[in-house]
């Protein structure tokens, strides 16, 4: 009886040692905290679609004037993209968008203007790399995905896109297209700065600030901040989520990167697509 008393004593001691000193070893505690980050970022995503879903509509009306009787885009860029920042400052949820531009196209699918100062986008055809755009000129709102280099987020490594389309339409007949999406790049720094104002804000003037990384998985491509590593976005790469999910299942893995502890975390966003997932790799520090 003694022998048994001592050693649940022990146990018990052991135990209690543990939890006091914090030995859980760090990717675990990191894998668990990256499944609240990415469960956070994926409400956030849906968001972000439903926005563009909801504006884009109630924007295209109000893009017709750039197509007026009389009126030719590409004689007046200037114009063109004046009335793109007027729109867009029109509606509310096209204000709030985390779009990377917008644009204005003719029927045929060039590019007549986008809203950004240097404009790289104008004179090329997104049709050709966004095929499915094309039926958004029957009337309908079209969400699409392909890959622009001149709407690229990042220099010196593969970026694609998501896009979203609305026709606009002049005494019945679509003359062009109301553009809007983001870079997949861009995309993941818009979310990796979300979460390090979150984590930021958690660890106050005093906590540590861990490691943060946000990726987006989109079919066998995986896409991360301009500055983020590629040695983290390999290995994202390797554990390949989006295989690996179901429905809304978050998938937690703990790995070594270099020699530093991870936690990684992904989670299906079926509003960005059946085959993209948010990646969160975090490291404590």
């Amino acid at each position: 009886m003694r022998r048994l008393t001592l050693s649940a004593l022990g146990s018990l001691t052991l135990s209690v040692w543990v939890s006091v000193c914090g030995c859980q070893k760090s990717s675990a505690q990191s894998a668990a905290k990256a499944k609240l980050h990415v469960e956070l970022l994926s409400k956030a995503a849906a968001t972000d679609v439903d926005e563009i879903r909801n504006g884009l509509p109630k924007g295209a009306p109000l893009m017709a004037s750039v197509f007026a009787p009389g009126k030719t885009p590409t004689e007046d860029p200037a114009a063109a993209r004046e009335a793109l920042n007027s729109v867009r400052s029109k509606i509310q949820d096209l204000r709030l968008a985390k779009s990377t531009f917008f644009a204005i196209t003719d029927a045929s699918g060039l590019v007549l203007r986008n809203d950004q100062e240097q404009d790289a986008m104008a004179g090329k055809n997104l049709f050709q790399a966004f095929p499915e755009l094309r039926s958004a000129l029957g009337g309908k709102y079209t969400e699409s995905r392909g890959s622009l280099p001149e709407a690229a987020g990042v220099l010196g490594r593969p970026d694609a896109q998501w896009v979203a389309a609305m026709p606009i339409a002049v005494e019945g007949e679509s003359k062009g297209l109301y553009v809007t999406g983001w870079s997949w790049s861009s995309y993941a720094y818009r979310l990796e700065n979300q979460l390090r104002s979150e984590v930021r804000s958690e660890a106050g003037d005093k906590g540590k600030m861990p490691l943060v990384y946000v990726f987006v998985e989109v079919a066998d491509g995986v896409y991360g901040a301009p500055i983020s590593p590629d040695v983290n976005a390999r290995a994202v790469r390797d554990h390949a989520p989006v295989s690996k999910l179901q429905g809304e299942a978050v998938l937690t893995v703990e790995l070594e990167i270099e020699g530093r502890d991870f936690g990684l975390a992904a989670r299906r966003v079926p509003a960005l697509g059946s085959d993209v997932a948010i990646a969160v790799l975090r490291s404590e520090t």
